[in-house]
């Protein structure tokens, strides 16, 4: 492999293993092969993430200067010309490699200019609009990789799993993008149980939540449970070397929301982390469930 590229992979399996634990720890049940690309696709939506958030003081309009000088960056790449930057050309190679939709990398790049601009949605389709890039897009490029028996078939599945990882990961992150200028708890929501954004920034001061927002979490997490609901049988229609990957990813996830319901629906008390152990153990059972089993709804069981 090019030193250029191989130094790409690595970089984005860095990031990975920096910032995406569970996922992390799911993606070491693929085969070998695949990991490296499953990292690329991870380094790219992290990247893109970290222009949108960076914490430094660097204005919006800067943020959006930098993120479209990036993303033309990546269309010369898909172009077939040579990039010069850190990460871009591992993706690129992966993109190649499985001749992946590109549409799936103009939505989600979408949704990353999104947040520098809104930051609140009115009602849940709104959300979905923002999420289709940001979450459902991620779903569906992974399918390629995870090759599927029937790819048409296991497309919404994918989606779903990619919305209802995102929406744990709104819920649990609520006080830390506030403090980003962010909500992504739409205000309809907020309004069915009388909270408002004022409420949940005292809740992310005072470390502790109202029965009111405590209330609208537990909607929320019931919300996302409808998404994996949907999204479980997709599992079983992938490669059998894929499964346990997600299998994992699937009840690493869904093991976040346990926590938040352990905690009694109090986000802003702790962050909620599945611990090491359970992770651990979690991702064995998945290996040692056979290829083809339905995928349980109760987090942690195979």
């Amino acid at each position: 492999m090019d030193p250029a590229l191989a130094a790409a992979y690595a970089r984005c399996r860095a990031l990975h293993r920096r910032h995406g634990r569970s996922y992390y720890l799911a993606t070491r049940l693929l085969p070998s092969g695949k990991r490296p690309h499953v990292h690329a696709l991870y380094g790219f939506t992290r990247y893109a993430d970290e222009i949108v958030d960076r914490a430094d003081g660097t204005s919006p309009a800067e943020r959006a200067r930098r993120l479209r000088e990036w993303s033309d960056r990546f269309l010369s790449g898909l172009a077939g010309e040579r990039v010069d930057d850190p990460l871009l050309p591992a993706v690129l190679h992966t993109i190649d490699v499985f001749d992946m939709d590109r549409a799936d990398f103009a939505t989600f790049l979408a949704s990353m200019a999104m947040d520098l601009e809104v930051r609140e949605y009115g009602g849940y389709d709104d959300l979905l609009s923002y999420m289709e890039g940001s979450a459902a897009a991620i779903g569906t490029m992974m399918l390629p990789i995870l090759e599927p028996a029937d790819r048409a078939l296991a497309r919404e599945p994918a989606r779903q799993l990619g919305l209802a990882f995102q929406l744990t990961n709104f819920i649990r992150d609520v006080g830390e993008d506030l403090d980003r200028g962010r909500l992504y708890l739409p205000k309809a929501d907020l309004d069915l149980f009388g909270v408002t954004r004022a409420d949940l920034r005292a809740a992310a001061d005072l470390r502790a939540s109202s029965p009111a927002v405590k209330a609208l979490i537990a909607y929320e997490v019931k919300r996302a449970r409808e998404h994996y609901a949907a999204a479980a049988p997709g599992v079983p229609m992938l490669a059998p070397t894929s499964q346990a990957c997600i299998r994992a990813a699937f009840h690493l996830y869904g093991g976040i929301l346990d926590e938040v319901r352990r905690a009694g629906h109090d986000v802003f008390a702790r962050r909620a982390v599945v611990p090491k152990r359970r992770r651990l153990a979690t991702a064995v059972r998945c290996v040692l469930t056979p290829p083809g089993t339905p995928v349980g709804l109760a987090a942690g069981r195979p």
